[in-house]
């Protein structure tokens, strides 16, 4: 039996059909990942599947009494009413009536401790004890740690409003609260955003072992690989199921895709030696026989007409088709009609990305020596020396703020080096893709943005645009007016124009469908070149790296292998630093105190508090650094100085996130300095 199920959903904008003819079956186990382009509709339909909005025509169908918690990016909606609430208060509101009954359980325990003997008492007492038990009683509040922990709160956010928090800060929050809730059905959209990579690990751990059932909109392949066991593939008239992960999901969809090919092919044959047979019989003996086979023919092609090839195929006959008797098609009519018999187009329209490099690079790309990377107030990392050699892909990962883009940006010249060096190899032609596009000029048009890369004449540029899906008058559009996907495949554009051998790309992905992402990583495991990128898409790294790049602690560590050999050896250390946690003995720098506890000696001591005070130097320091971009940008926003007030927000968004890393950082010194004391 299906938790939930849905029959011919359509949503229409008057005589638009944004999508139409959808079917489905969510089963109480399922683990189902909803994929499909962009702009197909797939937050309408489980808005739709969730009773925020109404289907044009269909039905939906619930199963009653079941709980239903649905993830949606406008998160504060859900805290209507609640916005005082602090996060924490938020978590124990779920469980209301348990901590009414822990109250319950006090108000009889004093009274059975004041000497009141009652049989009624006591049976009370022991039924409410055994419910309060079993509804988790004595282990909610380790549950509410366990979830804002594994999603990325720190202690200093329990405590904060809710209307204080951030947009992802309140999307993290709903999703906790619908995790502690644990409804039947789950349903998920982007549930990734706003997730560091430790966090999004988490959550994959949590929802693999899920009681009930989750339906998942992600564009986060590595994280569907790892939760989902069915891939549904949306488009404008059909969902189409798939068994297993998203892996599977590809392997199964290219399958598909060749039978399909092959079906139409040999359809076409088919009908081509039918019509040849009649073509030679018509005038002959077998006059009769020809005639009705050229009826036959007219209904399989009017079938085909009303309904494509799936419709031929599918067993059904022609009164069920719709196509019943008609007159007979001329021969000249059936034999122009095979010959321009319309090829199905099973694979997603996507763009046409070629990276070609103009000329080999050295055989060296990229040797640095006691890399020290950030500003001149704020150190951001420390790093391995570094070498890279052409061809190799690296991945650079870390934690936001820890200045991965900043290490591009260093490499490229623009921003100084705080201490070491950085050797470029020889015969480089060096592209740099930026996650905020910020080479775009807002105010240029599409034709005139690829015009400034290549002398093209106006008709060769859109061409070219074609080829990235911007048709008709979507060339004339400004570039302030594009959603992100379409400034992501401009920007992609105009990278294939630069014929680099070192590609810098940072976030490439972003913005990106699931199909548009495959198209990049393709390309990129065919380019000649040499690859350093910056990205959260784990399942890229994981295709596409060949060393992984590890910020951690403000010090970078370079790992030879792919993402999951790197996954599989932090994982270790991480499980044998435990281990030496729980079984070694204090350290032989190590004194102990007057009870016999270990603690730091007065050299260690005084090591960690300076530590502490450059690290209060450096938060003062970029608390005024912050300040001072915060006035560029007021200043910017007056002037209306569009170019000046994306690179001001750029800058103010890495310099909060660099905070943030550095507030951690003081937090987890202090901690350990009180504790030393």
């Amino acid at each position: 039996m299906a938790i939930l199920s849905f029959n011919n959903l359509a949503h229409s904008f008057g005589d638009f059909d944004l999508f139409s003819g959808l079917s489905g079956t969510i089963p109480w186990d399922g683990k189902i990942g909803l994929v499909g382009p962009n702009g197909v509709g797939k937050t309408t339909l489980i808005r739709q599947l969730t009773g925020q909005e109404k289907p044009s025509t269909g039905e939906i169908h619930f199963t009653n009494r079941a709980t239903l918690g649905f993830l949606q990016q406008e998160a504060m909606r859900a805290f209507h009413g609640r916005e005082q609430n602090s996060v924490y208060e938020e978590m124990l509101t779920i469980f209301a009536d348990l901590r009414q009954q822990a109250e319950q359980l006090r108000e009889m325990e004093t009274l059975m401790a004041d000497g009141r003997e009652d049989d009624q008492l006591f049976e009370q007492y022991s039924h409410t004890l055994e419910a309060f038990e079993q509804a988790g009683g004595y282990d909610y509040e380790i549950r509410i740690s366990q979830v804002l922990d594994g999603l990325g709160f720190t202690r200093d956010n329990w405590d904060t409003p809710l209307e204080h928090l951030s947009g992802g800060q309140k999307t993290r929050a709903l999703l906790a609260r619908l995790l502690l809730e644990k409804p039947d059905l789950l349903i998920l959209d982007e549930p990734t955003n706003h997730l560091d990579v430790a966090a999004i690990e988490w959550l994959e751990n949590t929802l693999k072992t899920w009681d009930g059932a989750v339906l998942i909109v992600s564009h986060d392949r590595y994280f569907l690989d790892k939760v989902v066991n069915t891939i549904w593939e949306m488009s404008a008239t059909q969902i189409e199921l798939f068994r297993g992960n998203y892996s599977a999901y590809v392997l199964q969809r290219a399958e598909r895709w060749e039978r399909r090919e092959k079906e139409f092919f040999a359809l076409k044959e088919r009908l081509e030696k039918e019509l040849d047979y009649i073509k030679r019989n018509m005038a002959g003996q077998r006059t009769q026989m020809a005639q009705g086979k050229l009826s036959r023919l007219t209904r399989d092609l009017k079938a085909i007409e009303v309904g494509g090839i799936a419709l031929l195929n599918s067993g059904k006959n022609w009164s069920q088709m719709d196509v019943g008797s008609q007159r007979s098609l001329s021969v000249a009519e059936a034999e122009s009609r095979i010959k321009n018999l319309p090829r199905p187009i099973y694979r997603p329209r996507l763009p046409h990305l070629n990276l070609d490099a103009a000329h080999r690079s050295g055989q060296l790309v990229l040797r640095t020596y006691d890399l020290e990377v950030g500003y001149p107030e704020a150190s951001l990392f420390t790093a391995e020396d570094i070498v890279l050699n052409r061809l190799e892909r690296a991945a650079l990962i870390g934690p936001n703020g820890s200045g991965k883009t900043t290490f591009l940006k260093t490499i490229l010249g623009e921003l100084e080096l705080l201490h070491g060096r950085v050797d470029l190899g020889a015969s480089l032609n060096i592209a740099y893709f930026s996650q905020a596009h910020e080479a775009l000029k807002r105010d240029n048009t599409l034709l005139e943005e690829i015009m400034q890369h290549q002398g093209f004449m106006v008709s060769e540029a859109r061409d070219y645009l074609g080829q990235y899906l911007f048709q008709g008058d979507d060339v004339f559009k400004k570039i302030s007016t594009l959603s992100g996907g379409e400034r992501g495949r401009l920007a992609l554009a105009v990278l294939a124009l630069q014929n680099a051998n070192f590609l810098l790309l940072d976030e490439p992905t972003n913005h990106l469908d699931v199909t548009s992402q495959e198209l990049l990583q393709e390309t990129l495991e065919a380019f000649d070149g040499t690859i350093l990128m910056v990205s959260h898409d784990r399942y890229l790294i994981d295709q596409l790296a060949t060393q992984i790049w590890s910020i951690q602690g403000n010090k970078l560590r370079v790992f030879a292998g792919n993402y999951q050999e790197y996954v599989a050896e932090r994982d270790g250390q991480d499980s044998r630093r435990d281990q030496v946690k729980a079984t070694s003995v204090p350290p032989p720098t190590a004194v102990s105190d007057a009870n016999g506890q270990p603690r730091l000696s007065k050299n260690e001591q005084k090591k960690l508090a300076d530590a502490l005070q450059a690290a209060e130097e450096k938060i003062t320091a970029v608390e005024a650094h912050i300040e001072q971009v915060s006035q560029e940008l007021q200043a910017a926003s007056e002037a209306q100085d569009f170019d000046k007030i994306q690179a001001k927000s750029i800058e103010y968004n890495t310099l909060q996130e660099t905070l943030e890393s550095l507030m951690t950082y003081w937090e987890e010194l202090a901690h350990e300095h009180t504790l030393a004391q």
